[in-house]
C-alpha cells in the first residue's frame, strides 16, 4: 500500500501549478490547461481518499469519472470559444478580449 503523503503532495503540486496557470497566464489555452490541472488534482484526491478509507461503494472513483466527463465537456466548449476568439482577433490573449462583451451605455 502506498503512503498517503505521496499522492497528497502530488495533488498539491498539481493544484499549485494549475492555480498559477489560471492566475498568471493571459493565453486562453494555458488558462484551460491550468483548469485541467486543478481538476486532475481533485480527481487524484478523490481516488486517494477512496482507497485510503476503503469505501465499499467506491464513491470517490465514481465521482472521479463524473468529474472527468464534466471536464471533457468543459474543454470542448472552452476550445470552441478559444477558436472563435482566435478567428475574430487573430490571437488568444485574454486581456485584449474585453471588446467581445456587450457594450452597456451608462447614462
Amino acid at each position: 500500500m502506498i503512503h498517503l503523503a505521496s499522492p497528497l503532495l502530488l495533488a498539491a503540486v498539481l493544484a499549485g501549478c494549475g492555480v498559477y496557470g489560471v492566475l498568471a497566464r493571459r493565453n486562453a489555452v494555458l488558462v484551460l490547461i491550468g483548469i485541467e490541472l486543478i481538476l486532475n488534482a481533485a480527481n487524484l484526491l478523490l481516488v486517494t481518499f477512496d482507497v485510503a478509507y476503503a469505501d465499499r461503494l467506491h464513491g470517490g472513483q465514481v465521482l472521479t469519472l463524473f468529474v472527468i466527463t464534466v471536464a471533457a465537456a468543459e474543454v470542448g466548449v472552452a476550445l470552441a470559444a478559444v477558436l472563435l476568439l482566435f478567428r475574430r482577433r487573430g490571437d488568444v490573449d485574454l486581456q485584449r478580449a474585453r471588446d467581445l462583451a456587450e457594450r452597456v451605455d451608462v447614462p
